[in-house]
Order: C-alpha cells, then structure tokens, then sequence
C-alpha cells in the first residue's frame, strides 16, 4: 500500500470535494459521494508509550486488519500533521477516519468479529481513546 502524506489525503479530498460542487465528477462517483445520512467515525489513540515506534507500528498494523471489514466505505490511517496553531490538537499518536453509508453499517463494525479482536489484541497500547461520530446534514 502506498503511503500517503496526511496534507496530500486532506488535499485530494478537497480537490474531490470541490469537483463534486461544481459538477465535474462523474455521476457514479457522485451517488458515492457526500450522500446524506453518510456516517464518520474519528477515532484519535493516545498510546501509552507515546514515543515508542514499535506500538505505534503494532497499532498500525492492527487497524489495517480492520480495512477487510465489509461495509467500510473508507479508510485512512493518520497522524499528526505539522500544523501548528492553538486549535490544533496533536497530543495523539494515530488517528483512523471511517466513512459508512449509515449508522447500520457502523453498527455492523462496532459488532464484527475482526473489530472485537482487534480491541482485545491492541487495546493494551492505547492509554487513551476519543472517538468523533457525525452524520452528513
């Protein structure tokens, strides 16, 4: 898998964003795309051992096994962007963005086999959890 920098994640989704409100995407990407009563599941981990490359990576590795779970839209693992001003929180260590097409398919994940593994196999890196969910409007 290609890594890909958080500024040029943010970058292409705004270049997405942008082409959908002004009509130049095709019409199978736009039924996909901001459809309302789409659900966003922010997940922010503070590791216990912030420093410690090795969780990190063991924590990485984890959420990618959860990328396998069907109704996952999409996906992104993060961290940190170098981005510096007083509203920015970057106190965590990884950050993992979900897109669903509903609360259902959400609700499926929370529940799947896979996510319940991985919270017993990693849970015992993170100190620290904060979850954002929202809904399109």
């Amino acid at each position: 898998m290609k890594k890909q920098s958080r500024r040029l994640f943010l970058g292409n989704a705004t270049a997405f964003s942008l082409a959908g409100f002004f009509g130049l995407m095709p019409a199978s990407a736009k039924s996909k795309a901001n459809k309302k009563g789409d659900f966003v599941h922010h997940v922010y981990f503070w590791l216990k051992n912030p420093d410690s490359a090795e969780d990190k990576a063991k924590l990485i590795e984890g959420l990618t096994t959860l990328k396998k779970i069907k109704p996952i839209r999409l996906a992104r693992i993060g961290e940190p962007a170098t981005t510096n001003r007083d509203v920015i929180e970057r106190g965590y260590q990884v950050s993992w963005l979900l897109f669903f097409d509903n609360l259902e398919d959400q609700e499926i994940y929370q529940t799947h086999p896979v996510h319940l593994k991985f919270v017993e196999n990693y849970s015992n890196l993170w100190e620290k959890v904060v979850v954002y969910d929202s809904v399109d409007v």
